[in-house]
């Protein structure tokens, strides 16, 4: 075949991708632009304001007639560490301080995210192809995130940065296997400190390195460490922020059950999340059961595939052993889920039904009609309004998709330990 033929071949298989990629984006832009969560986007958006102004984003105020909305009046402060909030004073700053549109600085500060989308994206289609699968494989995965609904829903409408914590996460376990130190260490360091969610790669990687060196052990962790100082800490010294409500709120997460967690009908019987009397040893279960999956780990982890395997797993017993879980969360397991999938190690059913499930529960959850607060704010309360009056039906539905969620969760924890790494997956070529 003529060389020019060649050529106009692969620019015509090409192509497609291309506009894949244009199609998804602009599908994400849509929905950033008029969407947003009516609890995180406040907050989002307030901390983008308090930073950008140069005060404490973790101190509530009335920013009512900031933005000229009567809902933020009564928000909270902002809940996260610092590498976020700093970001979003950027987003402020370069946004709604020159115009100040609502649904643009609504839309500025879901770019990350959307960026975060496609990264991520293409490198699970990458390691997919350093693991061995095939290219059309490959691709199938890539589209499979460039237009997963939930994914799309939780992070491009809702606004959650979760998509940021698992492509950091996923990069960093990735550039582990190839026998990298200092990156890994500083991009997990990064991801814990925008979200703990990802608190359970800590011993997964302790484990992984001890079995191969104890200097690269102590070299990663003390990377790791100077970097959670320098995201965490440093930025309260740098802007003279006043840690006091941190200290007081520090188990915030712990304290709360709901959500996709095994607490989940708590709201039912008490009418709260805060979790009463000595219930709260229930907010800690995590810790334990993270201790006994870390034991587990014992003989040792072998290449990618392994490493991948028992991240996936024990992010899950930390996920099933929490109080209260966020459906964003799920984000993080969901590229890990997809590429031992397609590399046959997870049955297809259960990729569909890690993401299927959270969605079904954010609907009975009322998560999906609160996504209307930027553009459609009167709907929103008349379809909370609607949903108030099937509380019991709702509550009963949102609470069998947490059982089915809980148990497909565990099945794929018990299949990432039953299966023994494959023969010759001790490191990943290239």
């Amino acid at each position: 075949m003529h060389h020019s033929q060649v050529v106009r071949l692969k620019k015509r298989s090409a192509t497609p991708d291309r506009a894949l990629l244009a199609l998804s984006i602009l599908l994400q832009l849509g929905l950033a632009l008029f969407l947003g969560h009516a609890y995180d986007m406040r907050i989002f958006m307030a901390t983008g304001f308090l930073v950008g102004t140069g005060q404490n984003p973790y101190i509530a105020q009335d920013l009512s007639g900031v933005f000229h909305n009567i809902t933020f009046q009564g928000i909270t402060s902002f809940g996260y560490l610092p590498p976020w909030s700093m970001l979003l004073g950027l987003i402020y700053l370069g946004t709604y301080k020159l115009v100040p549109s609502f649904l643009l600085y609504n839309l500025a500060i879901k770019v990350p995210v959307i960026a975060a989308n496609i990264g991520l994206a293409y490198l699970v289609a990458h390691v997919l192809r350093k693991a061995g699968a095939l290219e059309s494989t490959a691709r199938k995965a890539w589209i499979f995130l460039l237009f997963n609904p939930f994914l799309l829903i939780t992070s491009s409408a809702w606004g959650q940065f979760d998509s940021v914590v698992a492509l950091l996460s996923l990069l960093s376990l990735y550039l582990l296997s190839q026998e990298k130190s200092a990156g890994p260490a500083i991009l997990l360091a990064l991801a814990v400190s925008l979200k703990p969610i990802a608190l359970p790669l800590i011993p997964v990687v302790l484990v992984y390195l001890t079995g191969r060196s104890i200097k690269g052990t102590l070299q990663y962790f003390a990377v790791f460490s100077a970097s959670m100082f320098l995201f965490c800490l440093v930025p309260f010294l740098l802007f003279g922020w006043d840690p006091t409500v941190i200290f007081q709120h520090w188990d915030a997460h712990f304290t709360v059950g709901g959500g996709l967690a095994f607490l989940t009908f708590l709201e039912i019987l008490k009418q709260s999340y805060q979790l009463p009397g000595n219930w709260w040893l229930l907010g800690w279960l995590w810790v334990p059961a993270l201790a006994i999956a870390t034991f587990m780990l014992k003989p040792g982890i072998g290449g990618l595939r392994d490493l991948l395997k028992k991240s996936l797993a024990l992010i899950l017993v930390f996920y099933l052993c929490r109080g209260w879980l966020s459906e964003p969360n799920v984000i993080l397991v969901l590229p890990l889920v997809l590429i031992l999938t397609c590399l046959d190690e997870i049955k297809p059913f259960f990729l569909t039904a890690i993401w299927c499930l959270p969605l079904i529960f954010a609907f009975f959850n009322t998560s999906l009609a609160q996504l209307l607060f930027p553009s459609l704010p009167g709907t929103m309360e008349a379809l909370l309004k609607l949903a108030g009056e099937y509380n019991p039906a709702r509550f009963a539905m949102r609470s069998a998709a947490v059982v089915a969620w809980l148990a497909c969760g565990w099945w794929i924890v018990f299949n990432c330990f039953k299966k023994p790494a494959r023969p010759g997956d001790e490191r990943v070529p290239g």
